[in-house]
Formats: structure tokens, C-alpha cells, sequence
């Protein structure tokens, strides 16, 4: 368990590494290559930033909000509350709020910016559907993504995807104006160059960008999968929740594209999706749970 961790924060922040090299090579050939220079890379990122700004601090509400999730009482679900206050002792961050979502439609969702505003929402068909080892899986992967600042890790990718965007389409709008030639009209074969470099980024850039937050997005979750078998010290639990969630075909009524990325599965690509890997925000669930039985395999040897 602590080298699956280990190897997916590593990878997560190699990926975070890669990112950064791809804003800072496009920001340099828009500077060389449109009349904006290095001012219009500085406007790039204040607007990204400012644009993401409101969402990093209320996204919770809005989601909750959006999802239809409503406060729950200890009285209503006992045991859950149960289960929440013992893995957060385990997490040692404080018990997040705890919110359920009337649908029938098993699956669940973590938010908050940081572990003292942390929130998760459970659908009431989680509850009815999954037994209490299950339940406690799916509630640890939920918690590891709170203590783990996932949405905080999501909040930068966002903007590094915000400023990149941004760019892109200055640059493209730069060309179609003719102040990409002006600016490297008079630099000869060097100009020329930086403008066809240019060009192809601003087309590129974008898909590779986006590509790399969803690569982070999937990193994130096999850390969720690993760090809340870790919390419950029982693998198979997590594992058999996701075969029942992968199996189940009823559809969330209060899923949206919007929300959708935030589950414990995706509501809507993880069922007969055809979208290739490289742009989903989830694992393939197969590879989820294998990955999980591979742990129980070790715990069990070890024993």
C-alpha cells in the first residue's frame, strides 16, 4: 500500500511538472511570436487565476447545491456517521459533512478546498446497496481525496488549462489579425519559424493540455483507491464496492457533466463509454479493482 501511494504521488506530480514545462514553453512562443509579448502571458495567468478564484472557494456549495444533496442528521444514518467519525480519527483530519442524496443510483462524492471543509455526499442507494465493509471502502476513498487536497490539485490544473486556452486563442486571434507577422516580419527565418511553431501550439497546445489534467485527474483517483484501503486496512471492501457500482446500470438523475468527474465513478462515461482513456477523467474500473485485489493478494502473503 505505501509504495502504490508513494508511486502515485510521485506520478501525480511529475505529470504537475509537465504541465508547467508545457504553459512555460507556449507562454515563451507567444511572446516571440504575437506583438503581445510578455505582458500578454502575465494577463494570461491574472485572468485564469481571477476566473478560478470564486470556484477554489464556493465550488462546494454550488455542487451540493447542484446535486441536490441535503444535511443529514446521525439519528437518520447512524451507522454512516459511524463510519465517518472513525476514518477520520484514522485520517486524522476533522469529520467532514456529511450529506445524502435522495437517488436510488449508488455512488458518492467528496468536496471542500481543505480537510476543514470538507464535505462528502452519498447517494441513499449507496446506503441501501452496500454493506457495511463496502460502505466504509467507498467512504475512505471519498475521505483520502479530502485529505489528499484533490481539490485543491484539480483547482491548479484548471488554471493551468485556463491559461493555455487563454493563449491559444490570442495567438490564433493574433495571426488571423496579422500581428503574428508584424511582430516576426522583421526577424527573418527566426520569425517565420516562431510563427509556425506557433501556430501548430496554439492548435496542439489546448488537446495536450487538457489531456494532461485528466492523466492527473485518473493519478488522483488510483491515490484515493490505494489511500482509502490503507484507512480501512481492508482492501476487498473498496474492490467489491466497485464491482457492484460497475455493475449496477441505474442511471444517476442528478448527474451532469459538470459534477460528473467529482464521483466515485463516473456516472456517465463509466458504462459502455467508447471515449478513449486519455480523455476520461476515471480509470478504467477493471484496472481500479485489480489493483485493489493485487494489495489483498499482498496483505494476505504477508500474513
Amino acid at each position: 500500500m505505501y509504495e502504490q501511494i508513494a508511486s502515485n504521488k510521485r506520478r501525480s506530480w511529475l505529470l504537475i511538472i509537465i504541465f508547467i514545462a508545457v504553459v512555460v514553453l507556449i507562454g515563451y512562443i507567444f511572446g516571440e511570436a504575437t506583438f503581445f509579448g510578455p505582458a500578454g502571458v502575465a494577463i494570461a495567468v491574472v485572468i485564469a487565476v481571477a476566473m478560478s478564484f470564486s470556484s477554489y472557494y464556493y465550488s462546494d456549495r454550488i455542487v451540493l447545491s447542484i446535486s441536490k444533496a441535503r444535511p443529514v442528521e446521525k439519528s437518520e444514518y447512524p451507522h454512516l456517521y459511524n463510519s465517518i467519525e472513525g476514518l477520520s480519527i484514522a485520517a486524522g483530519i476533522p469529520v467532514p459533512k456529511m450529506y445524502v442524496i435522495d437517488d436510488s443510483a449508488p455512488n458518492a462524492f467528496a468536496t471542500g478546498r481543505d480537510p476543514k471543509h470538507g464535505a462528502i455526499a452519498v447517494t441513499t442507494g449507496l446506503i441501501e446497496k452496500m454493506d457495511r465493509l463496502e460502505l466504509e471502502g467507498v467512504i475512505a476513498h471519498e475521505m483520502s481525496h479530502i485529505k489528499n487536497y484533490d481539490i485543491r490539485m484539480a483547482s491548479m490544473t484548471v488554471v493551468l488549462v485556463g491559461i493555455v486556452a487563454l493563449l491559444s486563442d490570442w495567438m490564433l486571434r493574433s495571426f488571423f489579425w496579422g500581428g503574428g507577422r508584424r511582430r516576426g516580419g522583421g526577424r527573418g527565418n527566426q520569425g517565420v519559424l516562431f510563427i509556425i511553431v506557433g501556430l501548430a501550439m496554439a492548435i496542439l497546445a489546448p488537446i495536450i493540455a487538457q489531456a494532461i489534467r485528466l492523466a492527473v485527474s485518473r493519478q488522483r483517483e488510483y491515490l484515493a483507491d490505494s489511500s482509502g484501503a490503507m484507512l480501512t486496512r481492508y482492501p476487498p471492501g473498496l474492490a467489491s464496492a466497485l464491482k457492484k457500482l460497475g455493475d449496477d446500470e441505474e442511471p444517476l438523475a442528478v448527474a451532469n457533466k459538470a459534477t460528473a468527474h467529482m464521483y466515485i465513478i463516473n456516472p456517465l462515461l463509466e458504462h459502455k463509454s467508447k471515449i478513449n482513456n486519455l480523455f476520461k477523467t476515471h480509470p478504467p474500473l477493471y484496472d481500479r479493482i485489480k489493483r485493489l485485489d493485487a494489495l489483498s493478494l499482498e496483505e494476505t502473503t504477508e500474513k
